[in-house]
């Protein structure tokens, strides 16, 4: 790029943020503004790594600022969809952190917009897009390494950490629900190595069952999709232990016609140091590769889609499938508690 390419953010509610931040910046954009709640979470942390980006207390003035092209997004999951449909309405191209949406009214409106203004939306999956060990996986699939994938099963547990907890994050419409919010890595996952452009929600289940004193949570959640030529199972949850050394041990098994792969994205418990292991077995033998090296090339696909045009990194289909399976999952889940939760209520 001759001229940088000029990006801005708005909400760092998430610690996603900082991802889209590194991401973008390694693509060669340069970040020229963001706007924040005074109690984002990560506020602080975003300050202390970018100091010279400057901050602006009125949303406006990176909306109506025409050299700034994308609009970065992590706020309050319920926000994502006023900020991006402002951002595309005021012609900004957005990435934004999933859950895209939390409703289905908000999809059709991120939908109307979209085809209205034309401009580039995309949700950064970045279970996908920010994982070596996922790219790794997605070539030697469409090299044909283990034949056609006919089953996945993707975990995402993570670790509940109270005390950095936000209320909002408590809140169950303000953040999604968690097969809306983190089971849609999951899903984009079964879509993507499964080449499948849509599946239906066979079941879902939610519940809390460990975190009685935070009603509006949802602990654990899981999901059986179908599609016309593979099925998949998906488990996420907010109960990894402490004695963990990373935040969640990630997981996804990759069932081909001519052999499987593992990747263990985070840590391989009691194994290898390091993150991104993949293990794959085929006709031949079973191997391991270290993924760590691997190039993210999502953020310089999306700079060059929205300066040339085109699909590169993610479809639009795409992107829009895996918001709907995941609030359909969400919105027709059955509702678990825990055995003592049921047992005091009786």
């Amino acid at each position: 790029m001759d001229v940088p390419f000029k990006f801005a953010c708005i909400g760092l509610d998430h610690p996603h943020i900082i991802g889209l931040m590194d991401g973008m910046l390694a693509a060669g954009a340069e970040c020229v503004a963001f706007h924040a709640n005074d109690d984002a979470e990560p506020l602080a942390n975003f300050m202390h790594r970018y100091p010279d980006v400057p901050r602006v207390d009125d949303k406006r003035r990176i909306l109506e600022n025409s050299a700034i092209r994308l609009i970065a997004c992590a706020g309050i999951p319920a926000d994502h969809a006023d900020d991006c449909v402002a951002a595309m309405r005021h012609g900004k191209a957005v990435v934004v952190d999933k859950p895209g949406v939390t409703t289905f009214e908000q999809l059709d409106q991120i939908k109307a917009v979209q085809a209205e203004s034309g401009a580039y939306f995309s949700v950064c999956y970045s279970e996908r897009f920010r994982s070596p060990s996922a790219m790794v996986a997605g070539r030697l699939i469409a090299e044909g390494a283990i034949g056609q994938v006919i089953h996945t099963i993707g975990t995402g547990p993570h670790r509940h950490n109270p005390a950095r907890r936000r209320p909002w994050f408590y809140d169950r419409a303000r953040y999604g629900g968690i097969l809306a919010d983190l089971a849609s890595h999951q899903i984009d996952q079964f879509l993507w190595f499964t080449g499948s452009e849509t599946a239906e929600i066979v079941t879902s289940t939610v519940g809390n069952v460990a975190n009685p004193a935070h009603p509006g949570l949802e602990d654990f959640g899981e999901i059986t999709l179908r599609g016309d030529h593979a099925t998949g199972y998906i488990r996420v949850d907010w109960l990894t232990p402490d004695g963990l050394a990373v935040w969640g041990d990630g997981r996804i098994f990759i069932l081909g016609t001519e052999g499987f792969i593992e990747l263990r994205k985070y840590i391989d418990v009691e194994g290898r140091l390091g993150a991104n292991h993949l293990f794959i077995t085929d006709g031949e033998c079973s191997r391991y590769i270290d993924c760590s090296d691997e190039p993210l090339p999502y953020f310089r696909h999306v700079i060059n889609d929205i300066l040339r045009g085109g699909e590169s990194a993610m479809t639009l289909s795409h992107c829009l499938e895996v918001c709907r399976l995941a609030l359909e999952a969400q919105e027709t889940a059955h509702v678990i508690s825990s055995r003592k939760q049921g047992q005091e209520n009786r």
